[in-house]
């Protein structure tokens, strides 16, 4: 079972909007890197975005200026809102978070399907 817990995904409409969300309640250290990857069927793994402790956000070009990566008031949480939603945008889309103290571990979430149809 993931130590990320993932919530959010759906179905929605060309145009639409969605909020993904991820939380590490389990981890008691501050990560250094949340973010979320995507992929769709017959497809690889592709990076959407993500978010350093610092606050640092870097978005893949295909979501800059639809999407927007957060913080929230939970230790170890990040949002994900997902805007102007197109069916390419159709995926299941994990969790990611990485933590380098005591050591280094990555962890990913199980996923959450998120459709866009009309």
């Amino acid at each position: 079972q993931s130590l990320l817990v993932e919530s959010g995904g759906g179905l929605v409409q060309p145009g639409g909007s969605l909020r993904l969300s991820c939380s590490a309640p389990k981890i008691t250290h501050n990560f250094t890197v949340m973010g979320w990857y995507r992929q769709a069927p017959g497809k690889e793994r592709e990076l959407v975005a993500t978010m350093r402790r610092d606050g640092t956000q870097f978005y893949a070009h295909y979501v800059q200026g639809r999407f927007a990566i957060s913080k929230g008031n939970a230790k170890n949480t990040v949002y994900l809102q997902m805007t102007g939603l197109a069916p390419e945008d159709t995926a299941v889309y994990h969790c990611y978070s990485q933590f380098t103290f005591p050591a280094l571990h990555e962890y990913w979430g199980q996923g959450t399907q998120v459709t866009v149809s009309s």
